[in-house]
């Protein structure tokens, strides 16, 4: 399985562990959306969509099968993460350019 397709649906700039939201879409056949990127410990990792038990407790509503997948999909949602703040960051400093060239 492919993964041929991955959208930063939301970033957040606060203090808060969550940085953002994504859907990731696989073999152009099936999208899998709020997989979540936190910051913790000193690094980012991924959350699989999720829900609250009835006990209070989360359960996985999808999940990676084996290692080997998970850091695949990890991997693959990390660095477009790591992409879409350059590109926010480059457009934020284009601005800055254009207002001071005028």
């Amino acid at each position: 399985m492919n993964i041929t397709d991955v959208k930063i649906r939301k970033t957040f700039e606060s203090d808060e562990p969550m940085k953002a939201i994504v859907s990731v879409t696989f073999d152009n056949q099936i999208a899998l959306h709020d997989i979540k990127v936190i910051y913790a410990r000193e690094k980012l990792f991924i959350v699989m969509p999720s829900r609250k038990n009835p006990d209070g407790s989360y359960r996985d509503i999808v999940h990676p099968i084996n290692a080997e997948f998970r850091a695949y999909l990890e991997e693959t949602v990390l660095k477009a993460y790591a992409e879409a703040l350059e590109e926010a960051e480059t457009e934020t400093e284009d601005g800055k350019d254009e207002a001071v060239s005028e």
